[in-house]
């Protein structure tokens, strides 16, 4: 696996991230994703940050809170660094980027190429991407997460916008138009919706796969998280998560047509607790065909056509 340093020089010097690139470096170690659906706790058990912190590697990780989808920065980092530091993260810290200047900065870049985990903050994923969309620091994170083994959190915002198709506006009925705008892209075979069931948003979930037929839902609950890593799904927290699925479109050279896919939809609700693969040992019960072609989807193992 590349050194971090090497790895900087590369994200910098434009080979793969920058325009004009050549040959991509040689693939490293993934990363892992963890998607909340926003109001995790911090106060209990802190079951959701306190998981992070161990994936990131414990006290001694570099942990930065990116709070670039918020109005009120400041506010937020203040909301998160005692819980971080009682959770025993030393080297917390704050990437505040407020505009594509600073995100496009050297310096953003080399902080997130350096890190152990980045923890996006809520807020709104349109103010997100508008500051990071194509910007060095994107391009880093994305290096970070798919070479060197960083892990990356998101809540509310920050994990709806984890996704190559995010959710941008509101709809009221599953034929709803909704406006779908381009994520970060780590999580390019599903749609994610945050604050899930608390807010009834499986009209808009549905709306939103009727203009992107062959894509799965992904329905957080609030104080509860998806965990995705190499061969690995976990749900944390106190609620569940909702995959919905719908059919592939027959013919991938035709054009994409609305549709409706709430007939269609197949739901599988996972409440915290759920692992997959099950733990070693424990005793494997077969899964519904549609929930194993689900989850494989969502773990990267199936193709997905945009």
């Amino acid at each position: 696996m590349l050194g971090r340093r090497r790895l900087l020089g590369l994200a910098l010097a434009a080979p793969v991230l920058l325009p004009g690139c050549a040959t991509p470096p040689p693939a490293g170690t993934p990363g892992r994703l963890l998607l909340v659906g926003g109001a995790e706790d911090r106060v209990g058990e802190r079951r959701i940050l306190r998981r992070f912190v161990e994936l990131c590697g414990g006290p001694s990780a570099q942990i930065l809170l990116l709070s670039a989808a918020s109005a009120y920065p400041e506010r937020v980092w203040q909301g998160y660094e005692p819980v971080f530091q009682g959770l025993g993260a030393r080297r917390i810290s704050h990437l505040d980027l407020r505009s594509r200047q600073e995100a496009n900065s050297p310096s953003a870049a080399q902080r997130i190429l350096a890190a152990d985990g980045v923890y996006l903050s809520g807020g709104d994923q349109r103010r997100l991407m508008a500051t990071l969309g194509g910007s060095a620091s994107e391009r880093a994170l994305r290096l970070a997460f798919e070479r060197q083994g960083c892990c990356i959190g998101g809540t509310s915002a920050g994990a709806a916008a984890l996704s190559r198709e995010m959710l941008a506006g509101a709809a009221t009925a599953p034929s709803a138009r909704v406006a779908l705008e381009a994520g970060l892209g780590l999580m390019p075979q599903a749609i994610v919706d945050q604050h899930f069931s608390q807010r009834q948003r499986l009209p808009r979930l549905l709306a939103a796969l009727g203009q992107r037929p062959g894509l799965l839902g992904l329905g957080l609950d609030e104080d509860t998280a998806l965990l995705l890593e190499p061969g690995r799904l976990e749900v944390l927290g106190s609620g569940a998560v909702t995959l919905v699925g719908t059919p592939r479109p027959h013919d991938a050279s035709a054009p994409v047509r609305d549709m409706a896919p709430s007939a269609a939809a197949q739901l599988h609700l996972l409440p915290a607790g759920t692992r997959y693969p099950l733990a070693a040992g424990a005793h494997e019960l077969p899964l519904p065909p549609a929930l194993h072609a689900a989850i494989a989807q969502l773990m990267g193992k199936a193709a997905v056509r945009g």
